[in-house]
């Protein structure tokens, strides 16, 4: 009897840990490169990436290159992606938790 019980307690934790493993598996890059009206790289701007529900905001500072990157983005929430420089500003992107991509590759074009 000592043995089923502690079979059946072992049981439910075998499968909560499942459930954690599969969280870590929704979570998704977001990157890209600011650039002006002519396409040329903007360093220093600022990209920012608002949760639709939760509305917190993280920020990023493009490179010298223009490139900016977003890590553990989670994929089951939907997300604004902006950027902003000296008072232009780009038009803001929709991260769809309907996309299914690992990677969310974007150009965000200051006006």
């Amino acid at each position: 009897m000592a043995f089923v019980a502690l079979t059946l307690g072992i049981i439910p934790a075998v499968q909560h840990a499942g459930v954690a493993h599969a969280q870590n598996l929704g979570q998704r890059n977001v990157a890209g490169l600011v650039v002006d009206d002519n396409s040329a790289a903007v360093q220093g701007a600022t990209v920012f990436l608002k949760n639709q529900k939760t509305k917190s905001i993280r920020s990023y500072t493009s490179s010298s290159n223009g490139s900016f990157r977003f890590a553990q983005v989670n994929m089951t929430d939907d997300y604004d992606l902006w950027a902003e420089k000296d008072g232009k500003k780009s038009q803001t992107k929709t991260v769809s938790s309907w996309d299914a991509r690992k990677d969310f590759e974007t150009e965000l074009k200051l006006k």
